[in-house]
């Protein structure tokens, strides 16, 4: 009995990692295609135009690019035009704080969105002369100039009021790409920002009803309301939702989901939020559970000398 031990203990070792493949790792690859990442590389985008001044980019995001009209700039003291859910009901959508655009959207995809929006946001499927419909964000044709330098301006100005990268917390990159389409009901944020607590039942159903308003307006505005990511990590795995982030159209071709266009360093910190959200325990969880490791290794060795002691006259 004593030779075929290792021989049984290999053997439930191997069935036990054989059904961990069927269940996680093939099920996963059965489900879901394999996506490459490209590495927020957009490689399908014109460079920048080097030589974007900031000051002249400035004067234009101000004025003939009209940005202002739509987006709120609070680093610059601008602030939004209108409440969020008005400014769903105007653009089916609320339209991003540019404050911090500058260092959580990769600058090839800034020049290209402000000179075709549904170019950089892989949505041209959606807008066509058949269906009628057009993009709420405006083109902008330029102020005279070379259009291009004039977009390298302007992103030139965004990255300069923009926090500097290591700054950038992974809520606010999350906050900012991701959080005017999908709440995140396990860090208590809706569409419209955080639901905090509230003092009377009666503003606590107020503020429930602005963010209703605000999903009627967005299903209308994508089709459907987009899902809740509180548990999106773990139920999709971090590179199907990493390529997803990167380029839609390669996980789900036809989705009204737009391109987001984040950096890459800003996409690791959204997918960060996200696994803090999904899994609030997880750093706790995976220091205890290397510590348990080493205690189930260090019985192992006692149960085996005890083991052997104890049946040592019978071997």
């Amino acid at each position: 009995m004593k030779n075929k031990e290792p021989l049984i203990l290999a053997v439930v070792v191997i069935f036990s990692l054989i059904t961990y493949y069927l269940v996680e790792p093939y099920a996963h690859h059965v489900m879901h295609k394999h996506v490459e990442s490209e590495h927020f590389a957009y490689a399908d985008l014109p460079a920048l135009t080097p030589g974007g001044d900031a000051a002249r980019g400035q004067e234009l995001v101000m004025g003939a690019g009209a940005c202002t009209g739509c987006h709120s700039i609070e680093a610059a003291g601008v602030p939004a035009a209108m409440e969020p859910q008005m400014a769903a009901a105007s653009y089916g959508v609320n339209p991003p704080d540019l404050s911090n655009a500058g260092v959580v959207y990769d600058e090839r995809f800034l020049a290209d969105l402000i000179k075709n929006p549904t170019h950089a946001l892989k949505v041209e499927h959606k807008y066509t002369e058949e269906s009628g419909k057009t993009h709420p964000m405006a083109q902008f044709f330029g102020a005279g100039g070379d259009i291009d330098l004039e977009a390298a301006d302007m992103v030139a100005y965004l990255k300069s009021i923009a926090v500097k990268a290591e700054d950038l917390t992974p809520k606010m990159a999350y906050e900012n790409a991701c959080g005017r389409c999908h709440a995140m009901s396990y860090e208590n944020w809706t569409q419209i920002g955080e639901k905090g607590s509230f003092k009377f039942k009666k503003d606590e159903l107020a503020f429930n009803i602005k963010v209703l308003e605000y999903e009627d307006s967005l299903k209308a505005y994508m089709g459907k309301l987009p899902p809740d990511l509180s548990m999106y990590i773990r139920s999709r795995g971090e590179h199907f939702v990493s390529t997803f982030v990167e380029n839609p159209q390669s996980q789900l071709e036809g989705t009204a989901m737009p391109r987001v266009g984040v950096t890459a360093e800003a996409a690791e910190k959204v997918i960060e939020h996200m696994k803090d959200a999904g899994d609030t325990k997880r750093d706790e969880r995976e220091s205890i559970g290397m510590n348990v490791m080493i205690y189930i290794v260090i019985f192992a060795i006692f149960a085996l000398l005890w083991k052997k002691q104890v049946w040592r006259d019978l071997h």
